[in-house]
């Protein structure tokens, strides 16, 4: 037998170890964020994408949720961002009446209600999705919500009761 040596794999090092290499994955220089809004009573969701998350495009985002229910109090169930929290934020909330703020503890996300929409949100919209930029990300939140409010429904917190099913008849044989 004669032993014969072959070139190391190009994944290997030539003493049998994996080549490290860095990983090519970034978002590019813009990013977008998604703003959401749930009417729990109907299931009906408000988005609109922003190219930062700031006080400005989070008052922009108030306007079009405050446009989208014109009747009655709309209560926002929101995290602590500085953004949510912020003096201007504050200050454009005092011309704004109807809209009042409920702040949720810190770590208690699931407590909102938003956070399932969002769950579903993701696989319409984002699942295994490539974008190219900001305008197609737009056009995606777009084109997600409106499906995802053609088959809106209320939503509750919490699990719904098991179903209860009939019970088979027990037969009691006498002897």
């Amino acid at each position: 037998m004669i032993p014969r040596t072959f070139p190391s794999a190009p994944g290997w090092s030539p003493d049998g170890h994996r080549i490290k290499s860095e990983v090519e994955y970034g978002r590019g220089p813009e990013k977008t964020w998604v703003y959401g809004a749930l009417r729990i009573r109907d299931g009906h969701e408000t988005t609109m994408t922003a190219s930062s998350r700031n006080s400005d495009f989070y008052q922009q985002f108030l306007q079009k949720v405050e446009a989208a229910n014109p009747l009655g109090d709309i209560y926002v169930v929101t995290d602590n961002l500085s953004s949510h929290n912020s003096l201007s934020t504050r200050t454009w909330l005092e011309g704004h009446p109807r809209i009042r703020h409920v702040f949720i503890p810190v770590g208690a996300c699931w407590l909102n209600l938003q956070e399932g929409w969002w769950r579903i949100f993701r696989k319409a919209a984002l699942a295994g999705q490539s974008f190219a930029g900001p305008p197609e990300i737009d056009q995606a939140t777009r084109l997600a919500t409106a499906q995802l409010n053609t088959r809106a429904r209320p939503w509750v917190w919490g699990r719904p009761a098991p179903s209860t099913r009939p019970l088979r008849r027990r037969y009691v044989y006498l002897l």
